[in-house]
């Protein structure tokens, strides 16, 4: 029974897209743009949007110049959007609301050009070249639009666009540090805590900013080694001021006390 009720769901679905290319087939050997652009609207209103899209781009070139032309981009625009094609639907957006500044569809036009950025802002360990892109194109859309119903909306994704970028800042230090390139995770350290102050991964930034200084320090030629102790120690009264109750304290107590050690016994020697 469960596999004959399959069997009819598969067949509907095979009978609807037949149907669907039926229409676009008959809309396109028709030669007729009218017809064309009005099946189209009812593969759209179907939520048919491969199929809508395919007609809207066979038909466009008649209406360029026509009243017509920004809905029919609009639309085919929204069709690839609907159809989570969002890199080709960006594209489309962009050229539409350069080319159509007047249309009455510009304000849904360019919403929908920052949301295609932020579906296509990949995860925080890959580039995030478009999470850039995303957060310029929402807060352009924030600026021109302020009463808009997407506000709210648009708030929550540049939040969590922020905290993407946040933690790729803190996963590109935390690689250096891995890596044992301890110099270069230091300056990446405080160079995500100086643009993202307020990160969840402070502590952690502080405290991976602490270990590196005393691995550098424990690493080098004597001649440096007074001076990055030094700067380890910096890091280590920093880090418990701000967290006292931190679980790293008693490690990182532990390596303050060698490098006061260290810095007594070269006085020492040095006196």
């Amino acid at each position: 029974m469960k596999r004959l009720f399959s069997y009819i769901v598969a067949l509907g679905a095979l009978i609807v897209v037949v149907s669907s290319c039926d229409v676009v087939n008959k809309a396109l050997k028709s030669n007729d743009p009218q017809y064309a652009y009005e099946q189209a609207l009812m593969l759209y209103d179907q939520g048919k949007w491969k199929q809508a899209s395919d007609l809207f781009t066979a038909c466009r070139h008649i209406y360029v110049g026509s009243p017509r032309e920004d809905s029919l981009s609009f639309y085919n625009a929204h069709c690839n959007f609907k159809d989570r094609n969002y890199s080709e639907a960006a594209t489309m957006f962009d050229e539409f609301r350069r080319k159509f500044g007047r249309s009455p569809f510009i304000e849904d036009a360019e919403g929908m050009y920052a949301l295609c950025h932020f579906y296509l802002s990949p995860e925080p360990q890959r580039d995030q070249s478009v999470t850039t892109q995303a957060i310029i194109a929402i807060t352009e859309f924030m600026s021109r639009y302020p009463n808009s119903d997407k506000i709210p909306q648009f708030e929550e994704m540049l939040t969590t666009l922020s905290n993407r970028l946040m933690e790729k800042s803190y996963l590109n230090a935390y690689t250096y540090y891995k890596i044992g390139r301890y110099k270069s995770a230091i300056v990446a350290f405080k160079n995500s805590l100086k643009q993202y102050p307020e990160t969840p991964r402070k502590e952690e930034i502080m405290y991976y900013t602490t270990v590196s200084a005393y691995r550098l320090a424990a690493n080098s030629i004597e001649s440096k080694q007074m001076d990055r102790y030094l700067a380890t120690l910096d890091y280590y009264y920093s880090f418990i001021a701000e967290y006292p109750e931190s679980k790293h304290k008693r490690e990182l107590d532990n390596m303050a006390e060698r490098c006061q050690d260290y810095l007594d016994k070269n006085r020492r020697t040095e006196e």
